[in-house]
């Protein structure tokens, strides 16, 4: 694997401000996503992949083909070109720091932001590595353009060496994943895989079998809007009425502040508006699906006892269904996971099978019946301006995938 080139194709990808909008309506919903697009399928293009395309909506999709006689199913690799909207991915300036001594790591762009050991243990396990960070005034985007990074780099690898057995090889590179809808445009039928690998993940070596199942509440609070000096008896407050709702959702418990492992929370993330109407939304998470109904009756409570505070005030909650836990998917396709742990025991190393507090494309691609668990890519502290990654680990993940391409050629 060329190391080299693999730490200047996301050096480059980084640099694109792709920062997923969430109020946009179209798909992508950031035009950088589209520039992102188009480099990339240059760049497969130059590799050889003939039938590379950019589709109207931004997806990006090519073919390596196989390289066995025998019939064998046809894999699918993927990743997003969007970041998170949480924290701006404009004018990323990355620090790429080589033979990492140990310790804290500050960043140059703003003195307050450290990537602090006692945060992130498993930095004592990379001394001596390759890790790119953000300056600290940006993220890093190695969500997820480490693993768009990584696949095009497994590509060139196995375009060189025609001599490793394989089937076809599908690449995806979807949008909008940040905010839910990243396989929304994408066409199965002309993905035409059996299974498909999401390069998501952190760290090396996790497969991760289950993620949350999730909901987005949109919370829409009116109020009654009148000038201040004439306000008493007459006006009410969305602004206040929103602080009051909030303030009846949990803390102690059910919040991603005070969860761990299984446990699922409500997430009130983004408010806007003003005295006469406030729109609140709010993250439903859970690992067991049936609980996101229960999460959406704490939220209906809080409403309800915010309206009774405020009588004149309305309140309205619509759901929007994101993406649920692939678990049950992965039972009907074994070899999904079972393939992903054997070639990486054919390189030495043993997979970790873990969960995921968080969702990929890999989850509603397992809900539409393609079974698509999510590989680990190199990245660390996704959606903040302490994000990082290990170039190492890419590496490692780019030897696992042109592994994985070579236990499915054997496959009937």
């Amino acid at each position: 694997m060329n190391r080299q080139r693999l730490l200047e194709r996301f050096l480059r990808y980084v640099q694109i401000d792709t920062t997923a909008r969430d109020e946009a309506e179209t798909y992508p919903s950031s035009p950088g996503q589209f520039r992102l697009g188009r480099l990339l399928a240059d760049e497969l293009t130059a590799l050889g992949l003939a039938d590379t395309q950019q589709t109207p909506d931004g997806i990006v999709l090519a073919t390596v083909p196989g390289t066995t006689k025998r019939p064998t199913p046809t894999i699918a690799l993927c990743a997003h070109l969007d970041t998170s909207p949480e924290t701006t991915g404009a004018d990323v300036k990355p620090q790429v720091i080589e033979s990492y001594p140990g310790g804290d790591i500050p960043l140059p762009g703003d003195p307050a932001k450290v990537i602090r050991v006692a945060d992130n243990p498993e930095l004592e396990t990379l001394v001596g590595r390759t890790l790119i960070t953000t300056d600290g005034t940006t993220l890093l985007g190695a969500d997820d353009k480490a693993g768009v990074a990584v696949i095009i780099e497994a590509v060139g690898y196995l375009v060189e060496h025609p001599e490793i057995e394989h089937g076809p090889v599908r690449v995806c590179f979807t949008c909008d994943e940040e905010i839910g809808r990243g396989v929304d445009k994408l066409d199965l039928a002309e993905l035409d895989a059996a299974v498909c690998y999401t390069l998501d993940g952190q760290g090396s070596g996790t497969i991760d079998v289950e993620t949350f199942s999730a909901d987005l509440a949109v919370v829409t609070i009116r109020g009654v809007n009148i000038h201040p000096s004439i306000a008493r008896g007459r006006m009410t407050n969305a602004v206040r009425a929103a602080a009051h709702l909030i303030d009846q959702l949990p803390l102690d418990r059910l919040s991603p502040e005070n969860t761990a492992g299984r446990e699922g929370f409500l997430h009130p993330y983004q408010i806007s508006g003003g005295v006469g109407e406030v729109t609140l939304r709010v993250l439903l998470r859970d690992f067991d699906t049936a609980e996101l109904a229960r999460h959406l009756d704490i939220l209906r409570e809080a409403a309800a006892t915010t309206e009774e505070r405020f009588p004149d005030a309305r309140i309205d909650i619509t759901i929007k269904p994101q993406y649920r836990n692939p678990a049950d998917g992965f039972a009907h396709e074994p070899r999904a996971v079972g393939f992903a742990q054997e070639a990486l025991r054919r390189l030495g190393r043993a997979a970790r099978l873990t969960i995921v507090r968080g969702g990929t494309d890999g989850s509603r691609l397992t809900e539409l019946g393609l079974p698509s668990p999510n590989l680990s890519s190199g990245q660390h502290t996704p959606h903040s301006v302490l994000e990082w990654a290990c170039l190492d680990e890419m590496v490692e993940s780019a030897e696992w995938v042109v592994k994985l391409a070579e236990v499915w050629g054997e496959a009937g």
